[in-house]
Parts: structure tokens; C-alpha cells; sequence
């Protein structure tokens, strides 16, 4: 698809680092495409444009942006990729501006937020996400490894979405086992995210450490145990295993979770959907998980400490 061909109408609900890196992307290729997002970053890119500073070339694509979820209102595809706290709430909102027609794509951590799309009255679709990037400031986007993206079930519409990615230089694979693929991709955020918020280390560090290694080993064993209690499909051809997760950590050596990311911004966390996930499904099915729990309980307190150093500011004081 070229510049001069006709593009979708592309909102990006929740434009933080994965948004703004894939957005980004398809907008550098001629789409049109609105990125909704918290003030500072619609206005630096109303302002700058927005940066793409990436392993391959650094350059400032021209996007509308807007911090009002109406923006969405005329898209034919929407990229949903708020955080998983905020995912119901702005699932009902959003199903009440968008027509039937829309595609919407679940860009997001975790293995049951496009479930929770649907319950909002949206036929969404699931996506796994690889990517290793952040915002170092509003209205930049700084990536420092992979970028691809796995999309299923195979319909017209996750076709015609692949499409518009490998139209834009984004690799976007089609799957009949998105399940399996969330699943996979749950092995890595459960075995790295965690860690490396807690630990304050960039994924090389913990693929280098062996003491480390062996944490990812007992975490990712958690969750294959769960995964075969719940009867989970792994795809045709994959190993499910720590190897796994040490493997992305190698890919993306230089990055720091977005778990961790968080934390240094006093940000609320997705940890519920990841390892907390594990540790409530663990509970339900009757299988131990007790380092998954530990590592949720260990990162919830880390956001209440947040929470209390942020409330025990004096007034005036800049932060």
C-alpha cells in the first residue's frame, strides 16, 4: 500500500509507548491516524509532531492528537492500548461512540482484555505485542528493540489489519491460536516484568544473571502448570518454557519493563494481569503458585509506596 492509496481511519486509544511506536509506524507510512492521550503527550505532539527515535532511523512524523476519546468517533480501526486497568471503563465508553463497522485490536498485556472488549458490546480483536520501547518524554517515542505483532483469530478483518502493519515496514503475523500466542506471550511478562521493575534491571542484566535465570525458571513453571490446568493450547511448534522468556530478555537486552517503567513514574502498574493473573487462576484451578504471588504482592506494595510518597508531598512542592 502506498502513500497515494486509500488508508483506514485510524484512532489509537491509549497512545503511550506501544501506541505511539505502532501508530507511529503506520501513520510514517501516509495512514491517517489520531493518537488519544493524556494532555502533555497531545500537546508536545500537536506542538513537535511525534518523534519515532528508533533502532533504525530517527524522524518526526506530523499526527493528530487529541486527549478526548470522541476523537475515535469516525475510525474504521481502532488500536486499543490503554492499560489493563483501564480497560472496561474505556471499553464502554468507546462502544458508544464507534459504528458497528469499526475494527478494534487489542494491543495490550495480558490474555482476556479483548474478553472484556466484547462484554462492552465490541467485537474486538486479540493481539500479541513485541516490542521494547517508552516515553522519555511527551511526545517521544524511543525503541530500542523488535516491533511485530501476532493478530487472530484468521478472519477478513484480522487479514486486512496485518495488511495495513506490513504496509507500514510492521511485521504482523496471522494466527487460529491467539490464545496459545497470548499465552506464550504471558510466559515472558511473568517471568521478566516483575523482575525487572523490583530489581530495577534492564532484561540483559537478568538474562546474564544466573541467579536470576533461575527466578524466571520457577515463575515460568507456575505458569505452564497453570496453563495446563486451564487446558491452554500452546502453538504448533513452540516450546513453552524459560528458555522462552530468556530469550525475548536477550532480544530486548537494553530495555527495562514496562512494569518497571511504571514504578519509576509512580504509575499504577498492569501486575494484576500479569502475575496476578497467574496467582488468582492458580487459586481457582487449585495449582501453587507461590512466586507469582510473592512477585504481585512485592509489586502492589511498591505501588502503594508510590502512592503514600506522592500523598506526603507538601503542597507547592514540584514533583
Amino acid at each position: 500500500m502506498s502513500r497515494s492509496e486509500s488508508w483506514p481511519r485510524i484512532a489509537v486509544v491509549g497512545a503511550g509507548a506501544v501506541g505511539g511506536y505502532f501508530g507511529g509506524m503506520l501513520a510514517r507510512a501516509g495512514a491517517p491516524v489520531v493518537m488519544i492521550g493524556r494532555p502533555a503527550f497531545v500537546d508536545a505532539v500537536q506542538r513537535n509532531g511525534l518523534l519515532l527515535d528508533t533502532v533504525q532511523f530517527k524522524e518526526t512524523v506530523r499526527v493528530d492528537a487529541s486527549a478526548d476519546l470522541a476523537a475515535a468517533r469516525e475510525a474504521d480501526c481502532v488500536l486499543f492500548c490503554v492499560k489493563t486497568t483501564d480497560t472496561e471503563s474505556t471499553a464502554r465508553a468507546l462502544a458508544a461512540l464507534l459504528p458497528s463497522s469499526a475494527t478494534v485490536v487489542s494491543l495490550q498485556n495480558g490474555v482476556d482484555n479483548a474478553e472484556k472488549i466484547r462484554a462492552a458490546g465490541i467485537d474486538a480483536l486479540s493481539a500479541v505485542v513485541y516490542v521494547a520501547a517508552s516515553v522519555p518524554e511527551p511526545g517521544r517515542i524511543k525503541h530500542v528493540g523488535r516491533g511485530d505483532l501476532v493478530v487472530g483469530p484468521r478472519t477478513s478483518r484480522s487479514e486486512h489489519f496485518a495488511a495495513l502493519f506490513e504496509a507500514a515496514g510492521v511485521p504482523c503475523r496471522i494466527t487460529d491460536n491467539i490464545e496459545g500466542e497470548l499465552w506464550m506471550k504471558l510466559i515472558g511478562n511473568c517471568g521478566l516484568n516483575a523482575i525487572s521493575a523490583l530489581g530495577r534491571a534492564k532484561y540483559g542484566q537478568i538474562a546474564n544473571s544466573g541467579e536470576a535465570r533461575k527466578v524466571v525458571e520457577a515463575v515460568v513453571n507456575e505458569v505452564l502448570a497453570v496453563a495446563a490446568a486451564a487446558r491452554v493450547r500452546f502453538p504448533t511448534g513452540t516450546t513453552p518454557s524459560a528458555d522462552f522468556a530468556l530469550k525475548i530478555a536477550t532480544q530486548m537486552a537494553g530495555a527495562i519493563s514496562s512494569t518497571g517503567q511504571d514504578l519509576m513514574r509512580g504509575k499504577r502498574t498492569e501486575i494484576d494481569a500479569l502475575n496476578g493473573y497467574i496467582a488468582r487462576r492458580g487459586a481457582q484451578l487449585g495449582v501453587p503458585t507461590p512466586i507469582n504471588d510473592a512477585l504481585h504482592v512485592l509489586v502492589k506494595l511498591a505501588e502503594e509506596s508510590n502512592e503514600l510518597s506522592l500523598r506526603s508531598v507538601p503542597a507547592g512542592t514540584a514533583t
